[in-house]
């Protein structure tokens, strides 16, 4: 399945693995970190199931234990208690991590390592401008509906077929762009004007009747980048 905008053609987001353990995996990815009975019930399975594959991943080092606050202030969610002890969760290791690349990410940091080097700091500022120049002709192109769900729905889509796994959710009278993965990663990390940019251009796509921040970071430790839409009149 595709989705087309203006004679542009993006695949569709994609979809869930088959293998239980690969399943596990996509879905600590997606969701973030869960309690073995939170990961049953997103699995359709026994406790008993789940806590067997959460060992065997334990085991060769993809995921790993932690300790959950009680009064985690995030999305409420199977598995994330707000009130009482802190509770065992399972989370994606470094190796679990690895197991969704980021593309070429290592090339990509030496060569933006060569162009600051080379070109200096104005000059990794006109690779980001330029970058962000070329995004902003495609996404202006293929987020052209004129309501505002419709067109953050058409960003989650494009930033999708760009790898970011996104998808837009209502949250009361906002929008959330919530995105489980980053393929630049490792360059953002090497030079967050790459952040910067995409913000401003999710701002100029959303338009001068609503307003984008960035709720959650990757670079700042969480689990996923998260932007929050909310309406100039809200």
């Amino acid at each position: 399945m595709q989705y087309a905008s203006k004679g542009f053609a993006f695949p569709a987001p994609v979809a869930a693995p088959a293998a239980t353990a690969d399943r596990l995996l996509f879905l600590l990815k997606s969701r973030g970190p869960a309690s073995t009975s939170a990961l049953a019930q997103w699995l359709d399975t026994s406790a008993e199931a789940a806590r067997l594959q959460v060992q065997k991943l334990v085991s060769a080092g993809l995921i790993e234990a932690r300790q959950e606050p009680a009064d985690d202030k995030q999305t409420p969610r199977p598995g994330r208690p707000r009130l009482g002890r802190p509770r065992q969760c399972w989370a994606l290791t470094d190796a679990g991590y690895a197991r969704f690349p980021d593309t070429h990410a290592q090339l990509t940091a030496q060569l933006l390592g060569s162009v600051r080097q080379l070109f200096g700091e104005d000059g990794l500022e006109r690779l980001i401008a330029q970058r962000e120049a070329e995004a902003r002709q495609l996404y202006q192109q293929a987020c052209d509906a004129p309501a505002l769900p419709e067109r953050l729905a058409q960003l989650a889509a494009v930033r999708s077929a760009e790898g970011y796994m996104a998808r837009a959710e209502a949250d009361g009278a906002d929008w959330l762009l919530i995105e489980d993965h980053c393929p630049i990663c490792v360059a953002a990390r090497s030079c967050q004007g790459f952040c910067r940019s995409e913000l401003q251009l999710f701002q100029e796509i959303v338009g001068p009747g609503a307003q984008v921040t960035r709720e959650q970071h990757l670079l700042a430790g969480a689990t996923r980048c998260a932007y929050r839409i909310t309406r100039a009149n809200g």
